[in-house]
């Protein structure tokens, strides 16, 4: 058994639309295949801080970074629409990315979405607002609800000031803009295109900087609009 080591319990009932499930990102049964295609694609990882360049790389990173810390979990994002039948072991439907759940905080009732990587097959199509709609459901609607969420009063979403596309589907989503963190994140020197410069005399100048655009849906949001909003976005 793959111990998933997440602060919350996971309701797999809950994390499914009618379009896309979400299961948890497990190695050993979804990391070559969903490696596979984004080795091909260069660009998918641009405006990530990570530079990851293997399967090694990123399943080490995910082990290190994310299964360890019971504040982080990753799921595995599948298209029901599109049959897999060359990979029956996919628990159904065709692997069309991963989308995380981060820096959740039991005590602050708070998480941020993160890591939503979508496959270029399955970009400009559903699969996006559907596993980022299914996961603020989660986290925001009240325990108390049917379905039951966690009832969280704040979800985050950070995105790349340069990603204008991670940008406008957060919004499309329901999350408000609050404002630019500067130098946030030091990037690997791999990513030097859309970093920024540092100063002279810095300790790693070939290293450049990231600013990072922060958005949220909180309680209020939700119950003011949001909730209604991503559920006509889910089911258009």
């Amino acid at each position: 058994p793959f111990d998933i080591n997440f602060v919350w319990p996971i309701r797999l009932d809950l994390l499914e639309t009618e379009r896309v499930k979400l299961v948890p990102f497990v190695p050993r049964v979804h990391g070559k295949q969903f490696w596979s295609q984004v080795e091909v694609a260069p660009d998918l990882l641009r405006f990530y801080p990570f530079a990851w360049t293997t399967l090694e790389s990123f399943l080490r990173d995910h082990e290190g970074l994310v299964r360890r810390d019971p504040a982080h979990v990753l799921f595995t994002i599948f298209d029901k629409t599109r049959p897999d039948a060359a990979h029956a072991e996919l628990d159904g439907g065709s692997l069309a990315g991963v989308i995380g759940l981060y820096h959740a905080s039991a005590p602050q009732l708070s998480a941020e979405i993160a890591s939503v990587i979508v496959l270029p097959a399955f970009q400009r199509t559903h699969v996006a607002s559907n596993a980022v709609g299914v996961l603020q459901r989660y986290c925001l609607d009240l325990p108390t609800a049917t379905p039951a969420g966690l009832g969280l009063r704040r979800v985050e979403w950070c995105a790349h000031s340069k990603n204008l596309a991670s940008v406008r589907l957060a919004e499309r989503m329901g999350f408000v803009h609050e404002g630019v963190k500067r130098w946030a994140w030091v990037l690997p020197g791999q990513l030097a295109q859309d970093g920024e410069v540092p100063r002279e005399g810095d300790r790693w100048p070939e290293k450049p900087g990231r600013h990072t655009v922060v958005l949220s849906c909180c309680w209020d949001d939700w119950e003011d609009g949001a909730r209604e909003a991503v559920q006509r976005t889910i089911a258009r």
